[in-house]
């Protein structure tokens, strides 16, 4: 669907870069270090301490974490410019300035995806595993979208096509962090911050 939306440009190449850096800190924050090591955590706590305890240290990293991720997405949409060149200073100048404005576009995204893992950890410890394994396929649905609708809605408006994508990536976040919330909700485990 890209390739038949986009083609094979410069700014396909930008909005792959773009995509590139909040994919590869989601490894790292999201689906990496941190999952491996909360859940095992807070699977011990509410096995130890009980659900009353284990809701308290749940809190407690949720305001932490996200304090965390504030600050990353800040830090990481100022410094846009020096990570886009970083992973593909090859770009010629029109594609480097998309990459950039795309980069700070979708750079949150890091951040959703992270309270989503957060969140997957806690139902999947409470032994509720649909909604966090299906929460994936909202990412695809949303990039089908911005590829099949989106793209052609910024063409009419006068926008670079592309830059629908780096949209379709921030609601398929959105969607996937807010499929979370009530499910936790439900459960009682939604996170005061």
């Amino acid at each position: 669907l890209m390739a038949s939306a986009f083609g094979v440009s410069g700014l396909t190449d930008a909005f792959n870069v773009a995509f590139r850096i909040p994919n590869l800190l989601r490894r790292l924050f999201a689906e990496g270090a941190f999952s491996q090591a909360f859940v095992p955590v807070l699977a011990r706590s509410k096995a130890a301490n009980g659900d009353e305890s284990t809701r308290l240290l749940i809190d407690a990293v949720a305001t932490v974490l996200t304090w965390v991720l504030v600050l990353t997405c800040i830090v990481g949409v100022a410094a846009a410019p020096i990570l886009v060149w970083l992973l593909a200073s090859g770009l010629d100048a029109r594609s480097f300035d998309a990459a950039v404005l795309m980069t700070r576009w979708m750079f949150p995204y890091i951040g959703c995806m992270s309270l989503v893992a957060f969140a997957a950890g806690i139902l999947n410890t409470w032994r509720h595993f649909v909604v966090p394994a299906a929460t994936p396929v909202l990412l695809n649905v949303a990039m089908i979208a911005a590829a099949w609708l989106g793209a052609p809605w910024f063409a009419r408006m006068g926008v670079e096509p592309i830059y629908a994508m780096a949209g379709g990536v921030m609601v398929g976040g959105v969607l996937q962090l807010g499929v979370q919330v009530p499910a936790l909700k439900r459960l009682g485990l939604l996170p005061r911050i």
